[in-house]
């Protein structure tokens, strides 16, 4: 992890050290083009932007359940960003004025470090399990925990708020 910031606070116990309380497997990887931290895009416009291809390699036990997604066009990635900290509970983004709640930001950095990511499918070969990508957010190597379709129709919420106060 980086150095601390100015108005960080840290959790009184790093939760990667406590017992689990569910079980987790990983049904596979990701193959990106990013092998270091600093050059890894910060977030999917980023990565969309730098146009780099990506695959996710679904382990074979699994590959059965991608049938289906031949039809759609978008997925929704869980990812577990396994290199990130995860005890930070308040943090100082370098492009914010104040610190902020782990919650109320996108940063990898947090108790349970999940990644959800919404990418372009543009191949799939289900026999091999490879999902061919546009592009990802994340590490080479990054392990999965779920695929799922991405449906507009319902995913989608063109009025939600951000940045600023929702209530």
């Amino acid at each position: 992890m980086s150095e601390k910031r100015e108005g960080e606070i840290e959790l009184n116990v790093d939760p990667g050290t406590l017992a689990p309380e569910a079980g987790l497997v990983f049904i596979g990887r990701v193959r990106s083009p990013w092998i270091d931290r600093a050059e890894c895009p910060k977030n999917m416009a980023a990565a969309r932007e730098m146009a780099r291809p990506a695959s996710i390699e679904i382990e074979q036990p699994y590959r059965q359940g991608l049938g289906g997604l031949e039809t759609v066009s978008h997925l929704v990635v869980l990812t577990w960003l396994d290199k990130a900290a995860r005890n930070l509970i308040v943090q100082k983004p370098r492009h914010a004025a104040a610190p902020r709640g782990t919650f109320a930001l996108r940063s990898p950095v947090r108790p349970n470090p999940v990644g959800v990511h919404i990418v372009r499918l543009t191949g799939l070969d289900v026999s091999t399990g490879v999902l061919d990508l546009e592009a990802i957010d994340v590490l080479d190597g990054t392990p999965i925990i779920d695929v799922k379709p991405y449906y507009a129709s319902t995913d989608s919420i063109p009025d939600a708020i951000t940045g600023k106060s929702a209530r």
